[in-house]
C-alpha cells in the first residue's frame, strides 16, 4: 500500500512519479474544496496540468467538478444565474474525502461525500489507476460513481441549462497548462476548437509541441456526453453531464462515468493518438 503523507498521495508509472493527489487541499473561500490531481506529468517529466491559474483560480488540475447540484456550486467561482449572468453567490459545496478502499503506487479507490449547507447531497466512489503504454506514454484511468440519497432525487445542471449557450461543462475536468501557443484540438474525424466543442466523439486530443493528451470516454454511457473544450482562452477538456436539460438522479440511483486519458511526450498525430487510446482503453 502506498503511503499517504500530509494528505497527499503520489502515483507512479514505470518507476517514476507521474501524479500527485491532493486529498484535503487548503483552499480559499469560493473554490468549492475538492480533491484533485496536480501536478500530472509525462514520463519525461513535463507538467500537463495547472492548478489555480490566474485566469481561473478555481481550476484545480484533474478532478470532478459540477457547477450546479441542486443549486449548489461544486465547480468554484461565480454561478451563472439566468437573467443575471455570472454572479458571486455563497452557494459553494465541498467534496470531502472519507477514506481509501485501496491505495497503491499505481492507483486508488476513494470514498467521498458531497456536502452543502451541512447536508450530504451525494456519495462518490472514485477509482483512479495508471498504466504504462510505451516508453513515452502512459494512461490515467479515472472513474467516478455518484450515488444520490435514498430519500429524494438529485438533479445536476450547468451554465448552459441555466441560460448560457455553449457552457455545458460539469463532470470530469482536466485543466492543462497555458502556453504561448494554444494547443491543437482534434478527434478521429474533426479538428479545431470550434468544430470539436460540444460534439460527441470516442476520443479527443489536446496537443502542444511538447505533449499530447488524448481523452476517451471508456463506456458507452460516458461517450454519450458531449465534450467541453477550450484551447484559445485557456486549455481545458471536460465532460458535459447536463448539456441541454438538467440531469436527474432518482432516489438512491448511481451515475457512473469512466474516462481514460493518454499522457504522451511530444506531439501525436491522429493515427498515433488513435492507436494509443485503443491500447489504453483495453489495457
Amino acid at each position: 500500500m502506498s503511503r499517504v503523507l500530509n494528505d497527499t498521495l503520489v502515483l507512479h508509472c514505470a518507476g517514476r512519479p507521474v501524479g500527485r493527489y491532493e486529498i484535503r487541499p487548503e483552499l480559499p473561500v469560493g473554490h468549492a474544496p475538492r480533491p484533485y490531481l496536480h501536478p500530472v506529468t509525462t514520463l519525461g517529466g513535463i507538467a500537463v496540468t495547472e492548478c489555480a491559474p490566474a485566469d481561473h483560480l478555481h481550476h484545480l488540475g484533474v478532478g470532478v467538478a459540477v457547477p450546479d447540484v441542486e443549486g449548489h456550486n461544486f465547480w468554484g467561482g461565480r454561478t451563472f444565474v439566468r437573467g443575471r449572468g455570472p454572479t458571486a453567490l455563497a452557494n459553494h459545496g465541498a467534496q470531502r474525502h472519507t477514506g481509501f478502499q485501496l491505495s497503491d503506487p499505481d492507483g486508488f479507490v476513494e470514498e467521498l461525500r458531497w456536502l452543502a449547507e451541512g447536508r450530504e447531497l451525494l456519495r462518490e466512489r472514485r477509482t483512479v489507476a495508471v498504466t504504462e503504454l510505451t516508453t513515452s506514454a502512459w494512461a490515467l484511468d479515472f472513474t467516478f460513481a455518484l450515488t444520490g440519497p435514498l430519500g429524494r432525487a438529485v438533479s445536476f445542471g450547468s451554465p448552459a441549462t441555466n441560460g448560457r449557450p455553449g457552457a455545458a461543462y460539469g463532470g470530469f475536468f482536466w485543466r492543462a497548462p497555458k502556453e504561448p501557443t494554444a494547443p491543437e484540438v482534434f478527434t478521429a474525424r474533426s479538428e479545431g476548437e470550434d468544430r470539436v466543442h460540444g460534439t460527441r466523439a470516442d476520443w479527443l486530443a489536446l496537443a502542444s509541441s511538447a505533449w499530447t493528451l488524448v481523452f476517451a470516454g471508456a463506456t458507452e454511457r460516458t461517450r454519450q456526453d458531449p465534450w467541453f473544450v477550450r484551447a484559445t482562452e485557456y486549455p481545458g477538456v471536460g465532460s458535459s453531464l447536463a448539456p441541454t436539460v438538467r440531469l436527474r438522479l432518482a432516489p438512491g440511483e448511481t451515475l457512473v462515468r469512466r474516462f481514460v486519458t493518454v499522457v504522451a511526450d511530444g506531439r501525436l498525430d491522429r493515427a498515433a493518438a488513435a492507436t494509443l487510446v485503443r491500447k489504453a482503453v483495453t489495457a
